[in-house]
């Protein structure tokens, strides 16, 4: 598109509506139009590259995050507009790898609940009864529910005196067992069972973490679509300051 074209143009080439440029004009994910002699709105060519830009950054991060990136990257230093746009890629990144621990972890256990008999809903352990059967200390066990990854219940009249350890406690055990075999550190571990807490039972979590990883890809693939024009706006805004 060459020249300057008014806000239904734009809006046509975009994708958008002609409200919806309106906003977006105003809330500064594109610089401000031009204004003819009787006062209409004149777009050009880097209106259009940014408004496809914004939708890729918005798909890939989110709408807001995607108006706060695309107004600070006009301002800030070339260094630190690359930088904001770096740190898109590894926030997705640290997405994807929280999900792959998640989805390593109930791989780890689905082969062996094949062959238990199906749980009772009033099924326990105790911490001997859990640690042996992890093959952990019970102080691992301990320390494991000092980092929020693992929490038994309390029995007895003096409440803090004996755990009891919940399918729900079971499951958590033994996922952090199977990640801290795998080599994840403790941090990787909590993010990942934070990751798998409420997606139920193992099946239809596994499934839930496969459209998750294929939502991060998607996103991922229009973060790169996005790249070379939020790339150009900052080369731009750089070459205006000097």
């Amino acid at each position: 598109m060459e020249g300057s074209v008014n806000t239904a143009a734009v809006a046509a080439a975009s994708g958008y509506s002609v409200q919806q440029v309106r906003d977006l004009e105003a809330s500064g994910v594109i610089p401000a139009a031009e204004r003819s002699e009787s006062g209409y709105r004149r777009f050009a060519e880097v209106h259009i590259e940014a408004l496809r830009a914004y939708r890729d950054l918005a798909h890939a991060v989110g709408p807001v995050e995607a108006r706060r990136v695309m107004r600070e990257i006009r301002v800030l230093p070339r260094d630190r507009a690359a930088a904001l746009i770096g740190g898109l890629h590894i926030t997705l990144d640290a997405e994807r790898a929280q999900s792959r621990a998640a989805r390593h972890a109930l791989e780890s256990i689905q082969d062996e609940s094949v062959t238990d008999a199906p749980p009772l809903a009033g099924d326990s352990m105790t911490i001997t009864e859990l640690s042996q059967a992890l093959g952990v200390r019970a102080s691992t066990l301990r320390f494991w529910e000092q980092c929020g990854l693992v929490a038994p219940d309390r029995t007895g009249a003096r409440s803090r005196t004996a755990r009891v350890y919940s399918l729900t406690a079971i499951r958590d055990a033994r996922i952090t067992a199977a990640l801290r075999a795998g080599g994840y550190r403790i941090p990787d571990v909590q993010r990942a069972i934070t990751a798998l807490r409420g997606l139920g039972e193992v099946s239809e979590s596994m499934a839930a973490l496969d459209r998750r990883l294929a939502s991060i890809a998607d996103r991922t693939l229009a973060l790169l679509r996005a790249g070379t024009r939020l790339a150009a706006i900052v080369e731009s805004a750089g070459a205006a300051s000097r």
